[in-house]
């Protein structure tokens, strides 16, 4: 049986020390990964045009863009937020160490390099990324309305269907998206596990709806996991739960069923996904014993209309 090559990891070197870059390259290339050199921030800024690295080896210290100002332009400009980068450079103070990881860096390494330590470290941030990606393109797929925010209200990422949800209410796309007040507050009750906090209304958007979040933890030393769902401004009860026989979700399922919204509108307005509104929709036709929406919204029309 033939089988297909294993894909070569691509990695990008930043340096302007040649004697650096033939180092890297040799022990990167025995590692058996491509190897792509730029001699300053504005060489790699051009690389990363043509093709993504799935890690970056950043010098520090560098004549003109320095490697702070590079790793801003690559995470900002170029999109490379989930591509790790470890800064290298003789400088250890930690004062140069924070502005590395503030810049965006997961790691810091001195000069001069221990090969074996860089490969080592590479092997980890590499396969983080990697859990990190598959992580996010599973939310994605499931349909959840997710995102994740700092201490202070700034989106650190979303799942694609959260980004549209975000953009229509802000009517602005991009990386420097903080939540308005009071978000950042509640969101400070709500990680503290105070009472109440467990959702707010967040921003209208058109035809009245607004966007609801609920806190679902914490991913990170700064970095916490939010849901995002959209609320039509009205109220969307429960009341088929105890009537019906039906748990509290599903009878909010049956709800909006009930007000003629589709699937795909109910799985929206509640942040669920697509699948898990079928599979809510599935345990309420069999508890009502029916075999279609149509049925199911006319029993909950009629249960509506008796407790009227």
């Amino acid at each position: 049986m033939i089988t297909e090559p294993k894909k070569r990891d691509v990695a990008l070197v930043v340096d302007d020390s040649p004697e650096t870059l033939r180092l890297l390259t040799d022990a990167l290339d025995g590692a058996g990964m491509t190897v792509m050199v730029a001699l300053d921030g504005a060489s790699a800024m051009r690389i990363v045009d043509q093709i993504t690295p799935d890690i970056v080896l950043l010098d520090a210290v560098m004549p003109g863009m320095d490697g702070f100002e590079t790793c801003r332009r690559l995470k900002r400009d170029a999109g490379l937020d989930h591509v790790p980068i470890i800064f290298m450079t003789g400088l250890a103070e930690t004062e140069h160490i924070v502005r590395g990881l503030e810049a965006g860096g997961v790691d810091y390494v001195t000069k001069p390099i221990a090969i074996q330590e860089m490969l080592a470290r590479i092997r980890v941030h590499l396969a983080n990324a990697r859990l990190t990606q598959s992580a996010r393109a599973a939310l994605d797929v499931s349909g959840r309305y997710l995102l994740a925010v700092n201490a202070a209200g700034k989106i650190m990422w979303a799942t694609p269907q959260a980004q549209k949800l975000l953009a229509d209410a802000f009517a602005a796309e991009g990386d420097d998206v903080v939540l308005p007040e009071p978000i950042p507050q509640w969101l400070d009750q709500a990680r503290k596990g105070k009472a109440g906090a467990k959702a707010a209304v967040m921003a209208p958007l058109q035809g009245h709806e607004q966007l609801r979040l609920q806190y679902m933890g914490k991913l990170g030393a700064n970095e916490f996991l939010l849901r995002l769902a959209k609320d039509s401004g009205a109220d969307a009860p429960a009341e088929f739960s105890s009537e019906l026989g039906l748990t509290t979700r599903e009878g909010e399922v049956l709800s909006w069923l009930s007000k003629g919204k589709t699937n795909r509108d109910i799985a929206q307005i509640l942040g669920l996904s697509p699948r898990t509104v079928d599979k809510h929709l599935e345990q309420i036709y069999s508890k009502l014993g029916v075999e279609n929406r149509t049925a199911a919204a006319a029993i909950a029309v009629n249960a509506k209309h008796q407790k009227s």
